[in-house]
């Protein structure tokens, strides 16, 4: 991959940024209240423990936003945190966030590929 990190930030290109429900997390009930309730998805937790080998792995998820109401008295943070050392690989995750940070590569279930504006719009009014 080429690197387009920004001055000062050079460090940040070895970062993979890895959405939390739906690519490490099954999240079979839906977001529900923030819980973390589900299995890891099937390849997860070794992807994760190959991948941290080489890259600092970022955790970005929505149950991090601080606006979040807490859940049995924890931030969805804690939640996340939690559920990483219940599976054994809290060690290999870096940091965990809300918001979209520098990152060489993301990987997300509901992402898009963009290429063009042209096939994009066809893409939107075809799917949603």
């Amino acid at each position: 991959m080429a690197n387009f990190s920004p001055p000062g930030f050079e460090d940040q290109s070895t970062v993979l940024a890895i959405d939390f429900d739906g690519v490490l997390h099954n999240a079979y009930k839906g977001w529900g209240d923030g819980t973390c309730y589900g299995d890891p998805l099937p390849g997860s937790i070794d992807a994760v423990k190959e991948l941290s080998k080489k890259y600092k792995i970022i955790i970005f998820t929505a149950k991090a936003k601080p606006d979040r109401p807490l859940v049995n008295g924890k931030t969805g943070i804690e939640l996340v945190q939690e559920w990483f050392e219940r599976h054994n690989i809290l060690e290999y995750i870096d940091s965990i966030t809300s918001e979209k940070p520098r990152a060489e590569l993301y990987i997300d279930d509901n992402g898009y590929r963009f290429e063009n504006w042209n096939d994009t719009l066809k893409f939107v009014e075809n799917t949603l």
